[in-house]
């Protein structure tokens, strides 16, 4: 396949999981509500949001790193989409993946973070400090069983193409690593709580606590880049998850279905947990997923 095709379709692909990742949003948020016996928001309205913020322009800043600071964001979430194969026996949806493409994602997952931590730095707020301790301390501790549990997949597997692990999980429900490597799958989406940063682990924004965060720090368009990588992350980190887990999807339906699932495990544990404190939220990371992580890394060798 020739370069031209392969842009455009890594677009078209970006494309579909930019208007899913809106539209699950909508759908959790309304999810959320109802639990909580509100009517919740209109299926459309990420897109209303989208539209108006973009249509705003802001004439405040507080530095060139303040106005990059969203953009790096975006960038993540875009690179992951550029390296991440979506449909396997897809040549089209395939992307920019090669044979060593697990280990570039885990660098570029946590690209977006960094450059959201300086761009907030330089925001001037007296409580940014606080939100990108909370952010960056838990991100931390978050990776580090994530990646125990990878590292054990890469040794299960001997390769690290998310491509061939998905083939390697081919063939039946029993072949995913769900059920072949429990102990890596159980540290991996305990670590995934921690990813999606729904409460109890949204320190970084702490919504219930202070009124900082990007959408008061950012807005406007600014706020409308991170809304849209926002957007983007939901699903390409279930993706991730569901590649590495869960068998990968051989056709968009499955590819839906299957990150529906697995964002809403974290929206659910969301909406029964409260907030954590930092020093609980690092605690937790550090115990339970980590020694799971441990085990698997140990059970493999």
């Amino acid at each position: 396949m020739d370069l031209l095709t392969r842009v455009l379709f890594t677009l078209l692909g970006l494309f579909i999981i930019l208007n899913w990742g809106l539209l699950m949003t909508a759908i959790m948020r309304k999810l959320t509500a109802r639990v909580g016996k509100r009517v919740g928001i209109r299926w459309y309205q990420p897109w209303i949001n989208l539209v108006k913020l973009y249509s705003n322009r802001n004439s405040i800043s507080h530095g060139v790193m303040f106005q990059l600071g969203p953009v790096f964001r975006l960038l993540g979430g875009v690179g992951l989409v550029m390296f991440m194969p979506l449909i396997y026996g897809s040549e089209l949806f395939t992307n920019f993946s090669f044979a060593g493409d697990l280990v570039i994602i885990l660098y570029i997952k946590f690209f977006g973070m960094l450059g959201m931590a300086l761009g907030a730095g330089e925001g001037g707020h007296p409580y940014s400090a606080i939100g990108v301790s909370r952010g960056l301390s838990q991100v931390t501790t978050v990776e580090l069983p994530f990646t125990l549990a990878v590292i054990a997949l890469a040794v299960q597997y001997n390769t690290l193409s998310i491509t061939e692990i998905v083939a390697a999980q081919q063939g039946g429900i029993l072949n995913w690593t769900l059920f072949t490597n429990p102990v890596a799958t159980a540290a991996a989406l305990l670590s995934m709580l921690g990813i999606f940063m729904h409460s109890p682990f949204d320190l970084h924004k702490a919504p219930n606590e202070i009124p900082i965060g990007p959408p008061t720090e950012y807005h406007s368009s600014y706020l409308g880049i991170l809304r849209t990588n926002a957007a983007i992350l939901h699903v390409i980190e279930a993706v991730l998850f569901m590649n590495l887990f869960f068998g990968g999807a051989t056709s968009w339906p499955m590819l839906i279905v299957k990150t529906f699932l697995i964002y809403f495990i974290s929206v659910f544990v969301g909406v029964v947990f409260p907030r954590f404190r930092i020093e609980q939220s690092v605690r937790w990371f550090l115990q339970v997923p980590l020694i799971l992580g441990i085990v698997a890394i140990i059970l493999i060798l």
